[in-house]
Protein backbone atom coordinates (compact mmCIF):
# COMPACT_ATOMS: atom_id res chain seq x y z
CA UNK A 1 0.00 0.00 0.00
CA UNK A 2 0.90 3.50 -0.76
CA UNK A 3 -0.18 6.95 -0.33
CA UNK A 4 -0.13 9.91 -2.17
CA UNK A 5 -1.91 13.55 -2.27
CA UNK A 6 -3.77 14.43 -4.67
CA UNK A 7 -4.61 18.13 -6.70
CA UNK A 8 -6.52 19.46 -4.13
CA UNK A 9 -4.70 17.78 -1.04
CA UNK A 10 -6.98 14.73 -0.63
CA UNK A 11 -4.88 11.33 0.60
CA UNK A 12 -5.35 8.54 -1.65
CA UNK A 13 -4.30 5.29 -0.95
CA UNK A 14 -3.25 2.96 -3.59
CA UNK A 15 -2.09 -0.72 -4.02
CA UNK A 16 0.68 -2.63 -6.10
CA UNK A 17 1.24 -6.37 -7.16
CA UNK A 18 2.71 -8.63 -9.25
CA UNK A 19 5.75 -8.16 -11.08
CA UNK A 20 8.65 -5.67 -10.61
CA UNK A 21 8.56 -2.02 -12.18
CA UNK A 22 10.06 -2.96 -15.59
CA UNK A 23 7.01 -5.40 -16.36
CA UNK A 24 4.05 -3.97 -18.42
CA UNK A 25 1.01 -2.86 -16.14
CA UNK A 26 -2.41 -3.03 -15.63
CA UNK A 27 -4.58 -0.38 -13.84
CA UNK A 28 -7.65 -1.95 -12.46
CA UNK A 29 -10.54 0.75 -11.86
CA UNK A 30 -13.03 -0.28 -9.29
CA UNK A 31 -17.16 -0.18 -9.05
CA UNK A 32 -18.32 1.93 -6.80
CA UNK A 33 -18.62 0.45 -3.63
CA UNK A 34 -15.95 -2.47 -4.21
CA UNK A 35 -12.36 -2.70 -3.33
CA UNK A 36 -9.17 -4.29 -4.93
CA UNK A 37 -10.91 -7.54 -3.49
CA UNK A 38 -12.99 -8.46 -6.09
CA UNK A 39 -10.03 -8.31 -8.23
CA UNK A 40 -8.63 -11.33 -6.30
CA UNK A 41 -9.17 -13.94 -9.47
CA UNK A 42 -7.60 -11.51 -12.08
CA UNK A 43 -4.49 -9.95 -9.96
CA UNK A 44 -3.62 -14.21 -9.28
CA UNK A 45 -3.71 -14.77 -12.46
CA UNK A 46 -1.24 -11.76 -14.07
CA UNK A 47 0.29 -11.34 -11.18
CA UNK A 48 3.55 -13.30 -12.54
CA UNK A 49 3.82 -11.24 -15.70
CA UNK A 50 2.30 -7.64 -14.59
CA UNK A 51 2.58 -5.33 -12.55
CA UNK A 52 -0.86 -4.16 -11.04
CA UNK A 53 -1.87 -1.16 -9.93
CA UNK A 54 -5.26 -0.32 -8.26
CA UNK A 55 -6.82 2.42 -5.65
CA UNK A 56 -9.41 3.57 -3.53
CA UNK A 57 -11.66 5.82 -4.51
CA UNK A 58 -11.73 9.46 -2.38
CA UNK A 59 -14.17 9.63 -0.14
CA UNK A 60 -14.22 5.27 0.32
CA UNK A 61 -12.32 3.01 2.41
CA UNK A 62 -8.56 3.81 3.05
CA UNK A 63 -8.58 6.87 0.82
CA UNK A 64 -9.62 10.22 2.57
CA UNK A 65 -12.86 12.09 2.11
CA UNK A 66 -12.13 15.42 0.04
CA UNK A 67 -12.93 18.56 2.31
CA UNK A 68 -15.20 19.49 -0.34
CA UNK A 69 -17.78 16.74 -1.11
CA UNK A 70 -18.58 18.54 -4.43
CA UNK A 71 -14.92 17.44 -5.43
CA UNK A 72 -16.41 13.75 -6.07
CA UNK A 73 -17.23 13.89 -9.74
CA UNK A 74 -15.06 11.29 -12.60
CA UNK A 75 -13.08 13.64 -13.30
CA UNK A 76 -11.59 14.01 -9.80
CA UNK A 77 -11.40 10.80 -9.64
CA UNK A 78 -9.39 10.41 -13.03
CA UNK A 79 -7.29 13.07 -10.88
CA UNK A 80 -6.53 11.25 -8.59
CA UNK A 81 -5.54 8.46 -10.98
CA UNK A 82 -3.07 10.60 -12.28
CA UNK A 83 -1.37 11.13 -9.19
CA UNK A 84 -1.63 7.62 -8.22
CA UNK A 85 0.42 6.93 -11.75
CA UNK A 86 3.16 9.31 -10.80
CA UNK A 87 3.50 7.82 -7.52
CA UNK A 88 3.79 4.26 -9.13
CA UNK A 89 6.11 4.95 -11.80
CA UNK A 90 3.46 4.48 -13.78
CA UNK A 91 4.00 6.13 -17.51
CA UNK A 92 1.47 3.64 -19.48
CA UNK A 93 -0.47 1.14 -18.64
CA UNK A 94 -3.13 -1.40 -19.99
CA UNK A 95 -6.64 0.08 -17.63
CA UNK A 96 -9.31 -2.61 -16.97
CA UNK A 97 -12.40 -0.69 -15.24
CA UNK A 98 -14.98 -2.44 -14.12
CA UNK A 99 -18.97 -0.75 -14.04
CA UNK A 100 -18.12 2.73 -12.77
CA UNK A 101 -14.46 2.16 -13.10
CA UNK A 102 -15.11 1.85 -16.65
CA UNK A 103 -16.10 5.51 -16.77
CA UNK A 104 -13.16 6.51 -14.89
CA UNK A 105 -11.17 4.68 -17.90
CA UNK A 106 -12.76 6.33 -20.84
CA UNK A 107 -12.45 9.93 -18.57
CA UNK A 108 -8.61 9.13 -18.54
CA UNK A 109 -8.52 9.20 -22.09
CA UNK A 110 -10.16 12.15 -22.84
CA UNK A 111 -6.95 13.83 -21.01
CA UNK A 112 -4.24 11.23 -20.78
CA UNK A 113 -4.57 9.32 -23.83
CA UNK A 114 -1.11 9.37 -24.22
CA UNK A 115 -0.33 6.99 -21.40
CA UNK A 116 -2.97 4.40 -22.14
CA UNK A 117 -1.92 1.03 -24.25
CA UNK A 118 -5.39 -0.50 -24.42
CA UNK A 119 -9.09 -0.54 -22.46
CA UNK A 120 -10.91 -3.48 -20.94
CA UNK A 121 -14.65 -2.32 -19.90
CA UNK A 122 -15.75 -4.79 -17.88
CA UNK A 123 -19.55 -4.08 -17.34
CA UNK A 124 -19.99 -1.14 -17.23
CA UNK A 125 -21.04 2.20 -19.44
CA UNK A 126 -19.44 5.11 -20.87
CA UNK A 127 -21.68 8.04 -19.49
CA UNK A 128 -25.33 8.33 -18.33
CA UNK A 129 -25.90 5.44 -16.46
CA UNK A 130 -29.40 5.84 -14.96
CA UNK A 131 -30.40 6.44 -18.90
CA UNK A 132 -29.73 2.34 -19.71
CA UNK A 133 -29.84 0.87 -16.04
CA UNK A 134 -33.79 0.25 -16.10
CA UNK A 135 -35.95 0.46 -19.17
CA UNK A 136 -38.23 3.79 -20.78
CA UNK A 137 -35.04 5.85 -18.88
CA UNK A 138 -37.11 5.14 -15.47
CA UNK A 139 -34.10 5.11 -13.20
CA UNK A 140 -33.08 8.71 -12.61
CA UNK A 141 -35.88 10.36 -10.97
CA UNK A 142 -36.37 6.90 -8.98
CA UNK A 143 -32.45 7.62 -7.99
CA UNK A 144 -33.01 11.26 -7.52
CA UNK A 145 -35.73 10.26 -5.09
CA UNK A 146 -33.83 8.10 -3.42
CA UNK A 147 -30.90 10.34 -2.77
CA UNK A 148 -33.23 13.16 -1.24
CA UNK A 149 -34.61 10.70 1.11
CA UNK A 150 -30.73 10.00 2.16
CA UNK A 151 -29.72 13.32 2.73
CA UNK A 152 -33.13 14.02 4.36
CA UNK A 153 -33.15 10.91 6.97
CA UNK A 154 -29.53 10.18 7.09
CA UNK A 155 -30.01 8.16 10.35
CA UNK A 156 -32.96 5.64 9.39
CA UNK A 157 -31.20 5.32 5.96
CA UNK A 158 -27.96 4.67 7.50
CA UNK A 159 -29.35 2.02 9.99
CA UNK A 160 -31.42 0.28 7.26
CA UNK A 161 -28.16 0.36 4.67
CA UNK A 162 -26.39 -1.68 7.77
CA UNK A 163 -29.61 -4.01 8.20
CA UNK A 164 -29.45 -4.93 4.42
CA UNK A 165 -25.37 -4.89 4.13
CA UNK A 166 -24.47 -7.36 6.81
CA UNK A 167 -27.73 -9.14 6.09
CA UNK A 168 -26.67 -13.26 5.89
CA UNK A 169 -29.66 -13.12 3.41
CA UNK A 170 -28.08 -10.49 0.75
CA UNK A 171 -26.57 -12.47 -1.13
CA UNK A 172 -29.85 -15.09 -1.54
CA UNK A 173 -31.80 -11.76 -2.28
CA UNK A 174 -29.03 -10.16 -5.16
CA UNK A 175 -29.69 -13.90 -6.94
CA UNK A 176 -33.24 -13.96 -6.79
CA UNK A 177 -33.54 -10.24 -8.41
CA UNK A 178 -31.40 -11.21 -10.89
CA UNK A 179 -28.63 -9.09 -10.04
CA UNK A 180 -25.95 -11.90 -9.33
CA UNK A 181 -25.82 -15.57 -11.00
CA UNK A 182 -25.61 -18.62 -9.18
CA UNK A 183 -21.81 -18.91 -10.11
CA UNK A 184 -20.98 -16.09 -8.14
CA UNK A 185 -17.70 -16.53 -6.05
CA UNK A 186 -19.63 -16.05 -2.37
CA UNK A 187 -16.43 -15.36 -0.40
CA UNK A 188 -15.90 -12.22 -2.38
CA UNK A 189 -19.48 -11.03 -2.70
CA UNK A 190 -19.72 -11.00 1.68
CA UNK A 191 -16.12 -9.44 2.22
CA UNK A 192 -17.65 -6.71 -0.03
CA UNK A 193 -20.58 -6.71 1.43
CA UNK A 194 -19.17 -6.08 4.81
CA UNK A 195 -16.78 -3.25 3.87
CA UNK A 196 -19.39 -1.89 2.39
CA UNK A 197 -21.04 -2.03 5.75
CA UNK A 198 -18.47 0.62 7.46
CA UNK A 199 -18.38 2.84 4.22
CA UNK A 200 -18.77 6.90 4.64
CA UNK A 201 -22.43 7.01 3.47
CA UNK A 202 -22.55 10.71 2.81
CA UNK A 203 -19.47 10.81 0.28
CA UNK A 204 -20.46 7.67 -0.98
CA UNK A 205 -23.99 9.03 -2.13
CA UNK A 206 -22.16 12.38 -3.39
CA UNK A 207 -19.68 10.14 -5.11
CA UNK A 208 -23.13 8.25 -6.86
CA UNK A 209 -25.40 10.82 -7.49
CA UNK A 210 -22.13 12.52 -9.70
CA UNK A 211 -21.54 9.01 -11.77
CA UNK A 212 -25.21 9.79 -12.51
CA UNK A 213 -24.08 13.35 -14.68
CA UNK A 214 -21.36 11.92 -16.00
CA UNK A 215 -20.53 11.80 -19.90
CA UNK A 216 -17.99 10.14 -22.03
CA UNK A 217 -19.88 8.92 -24.81
CA UNK A 218 -18.02 11.64 -26.82
CA UNK A 219 -14.66 10.14 -26.34
CA UNK A 220 -15.58 7.04 -27.93
CA UNK A 221 -14.82 7.89 -31.58
CA UNK A 222 -11.73 9.33 -30.89
CA UNK A 223 -10.33 6.25 -29.18
CA UNK A 224 -7.12 4.60 -31.25
CA UNK A 225 -5.94 1.85 -28.43
CA UNK A 226 -7.03 -1.77 -28.87
CA UNK A 227 -10.34 -2.04 -26.59
CA UNK A 228 -11.87 -4.73 -25.41
CA UNK A 229 -16.08 -4.76 -24.17
CA UNK A 230 -17.35 -7.04 -21.81
CA UNK A 231 -20.71 -7.79 -20.75
CA UNK A 232 -22.87 -10.09 -18.81
CA UNK A 233 -25.84 -11.34 -20.65
CA UNK A 234 -28.13 -11.18 -17.86
CA UNK A 235 -26.63 -7.59 -16.15
CA UNK A 236 -29.63 -5.68 -14.81
CA UNK A 237 -26.99 -2.68 -13.99
CA UNK A 238 -25.31 -2.17 -17.09
CA UNK A 239 -27.13 -4.03 -19.68
CA UNK A 240 -25.71 -5.85 -23.17
CA UNK A 241 -27.56 -2.84 -25.49
CA UNK A 242 -25.32 -0.60 -23.74
CA UNK A 243 -21.84 -2.80 -24.68
CA UNK A 244 -22.90 -2.94 -27.66
CA UNK A 245 -22.96 0.84 -28.13
CA UNK A 246 -19.51 1.19 -26.57
CA UNK A 247 -17.91 -1.43 -28.86
CA UNK A 248 -19.87 -0.08 -31.96
CA UNK A 249 -18.56 3.76 -30.69
CA UNK A 250 -15.23 3.42 -30.57
CA UNK A 251 -13.03 1.74 -33.67
CA UNK A 252 -11.83 -1.86 -34.00
CA UNK A 253 -13.38 -2.43 -30.39
CA UNK A 254 -13.91 -6.32 -29.32
CA UNK A 255 -17.34 -7.72 -27.89
CA UNK A 256 -17.57 -10.34 -25.61
CA UNK A 257 -21.09 -11.39 -24.34
CA UNK A 258 -20.79 -13.61 -20.96
CA UNK A 259 -23.44 -16.38 -21.00
CA UNK A 260 -25.62 -16.45 -17.96
CA UNK A 261 -23.33 -13.31 -16.82
CA UNK A 262 -25.02 -10.42 -14.47
CA UNK A 263 -22.90 -7.30 -13.05
CA UNK A 264 -20.61 -9.57 -11.57
CA UNK A 265 -19.08 -11.56 -14.74
CA UNK A 266 -15.43 -11.17 -13.04
CA UNK A 267 -15.89 -13.32 -9.88
CA UNK A 268 -19.09 -15.45 -11.26
CA UNK A 269 -16.58 -16.40 -14.44
CA UNK A 270 -13.32 -15.85 -13.26
CA UNK A 271 -11.74 -18.41 -15.33
CA UNK A 272 -13.37 -17.58 -18.91
CA UNK A 273 -12.91 -13.67 -17.90
CA UNK A 274 -9.09 -13.93 -17.53
CA UNK A 275 -8.40 -16.03 -20.70
CA UNK A 276 -10.89 -13.88 -22.98
CA UNK A 277 -8.58 -10.83 -21.33
CA UNK A 278 -5.75 -12.24 -21.92
CA UNK A 279 -6.17 -13.40 -25.25
CA UNK A 280 -6.68 -9.75 -25.94
CA UNK A 281 -3.52 -8.63 -24.32
CA UNK A 282 -1.11 -10.92 -26.51
CA UNK A 283 -2.89 -10.78 -29.61
CA UNK A 284 -3.91 -6.93 -29.74
CA UNK A 285 -2.29 -4.82 -26.87
CA UNK A 286 1.05 -7.24 -27.67
CA UNK A 287 1.94 -7.10 -23.73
Amino acid sequence: EGRVKSFDGTDIAYFVAGADAGAPAIVLANGLGGTYEVWRHQTDFFAGRYRIVTWDYRGLYRSARPRDLSRTTVADHVRDLEAVLDAAGIGKAIFIGWSMGVQVNFELCRTQAARVRGIVALNGTAGRPWETVLPFGQARPLIAKLLWIARTLPGPVGFGWQRIVRSPEILTYAKRLGLASPHLDEEIFHDLAAQLAAVDLEAYFAIFERLGDHDARDVLASLRVPTLVIAGEHDRMTPEKTARAIADAVPGAELFIVPGGSHYTAIEYPELINLRIDKFLTERVGA
